[in-house]
């Protein structure tokens, strides 16, 4: 069974976190590593810490991942980790490499606005270091009830990494069964100054171009895939991205992916410029791909052998 890890905190933004993850088990039937990161004993201290306050902080976290995991619904695999590191995200991309996770599953930080994303300082870290496709649940994601996906969105562009974002996009609907969506973002302050008339030429040509290379990116993601798998292209236009984003519709059951920076590092997320716009104006989870990305080690198949430990549900 493929597994992803998810970040919890007995926190809005943790058990925001956890619902993501149970509403990707429920669509892809992955399993859960549930992992709490507390700081590293090893850590320089002007005041010595006491063995039993730290076996008390095991306990107290142990408690709390097994509530977490007793509130999970019926028919979810989970197995619950508790891991000492620095910092939360070095915990986090630890967890996904020991236990060879497909993915890690965070909730957005507390300071973004109700149902918006917002990275916050271990979002911010892991978008720029982590191995695997990282999933943020936006704020208030546990109240809305959401059980399983019904469309994935992907957002495409023209640079390196969105054959990837589509190949995962295509792997991702096809094993849940759901709507694909392939977005163009147009953002129209690229037209730039000049006359009206040289102005509206050059928005229609950058349309123009926006849903050729999307159609392409279609005819691609076509390629071996079921007859039945539902897919559209949409341009999205505007002055800039965020007008670009919130021009789209979105529904509830809604899952968005979009790839990392052709900057990044083999095997590692870092996230550009218009990624990162799309991070702050998307409303519903988003799941960032790293631009070399492969599909086949998403979600779907059989985990490879020896990929988790002793101890985890198969």
């Amino acid at each position: 069974m493929r597994r992803v890890v998810v970040g919890y905190l007995d926190t809005p933004a943790g058990h925001d976190a956890l619902a993501l993850g149970t509403a990707l088990a429920h669509t892809l039937g992955v399993g859960l590593d549930l992992v709490m990161v507390l700081h590293d004993r090893g850590r320089a201290s002007l005041v010595p810490v006491a063995p039993s306050y730290e076996r008390h902080l095991d306990e107290l976290a142990e408690g709390w991942l097994q509530e977490a995991e007793a509130g999970l619904p019926t028919g979810v695999a989970s197995t619950t980790h508790v891991v000492r590191a620095e910092t939360f995200a070095e915990g986090l991309v630890r967890a996904a490499t020991e236990l060879r996770a497909d993915a890690v599953v965070i909730g957005a930080g507390k300071e973004g606005a109700l149902g918006r994303l917002h990275l916050g300082s271990v979002g911010g870290v892991l978008v720029h270091s982590a191995p695997v496709p990282l999933a943020v649940a936006p704020g208030g994601f546990a109240e809305r009830g959401v059980r399983r996906f019904g469309r994935v969105t992907a957002a495409v562009g023209t640079r390196a990494g969105a054959r990837a974002v589509v190949d995962t996009a295509v792997a991702t609907a096809s094993s849940a069964g759901a709507a694909l969506r392939l977005v163009s973002l147009v953002p129209l302050d690229a037209v730039g100054d000049g006359d009206r008339r040289d102005r509206d030429d050059r928005e229609r040509a950058l349309r123009d171009e926006a849903r050729q290379h999307a159609e392409r990116m279609r005819d691609i993601a076509l390629e071996g895939v079921p007859d039945d798998l539902d897919v559209t292209v949409e341009i999205a236009p505007g002055p800039r991205v965020g007008d670009a984003i919130d021009a789209l519709a979105w529904r509830d059951d809604e899952l968005a992916l979009v790839g990392s920076s052709r900057l990044a590092q083999p095997h590692r997320l870092f996230l550009g410029s218009v990624a990162a716009k799309f991070v702050r104006g998307v409303p519903v989870p988003l799941v960032v791909v790293p631009r070399d990305h492969d599909a086949r080690t998403t979600w779907t198949g059989a985990a490879p052998d020896g990929a988790h430990p002793e101890g985890t549900t198969p």
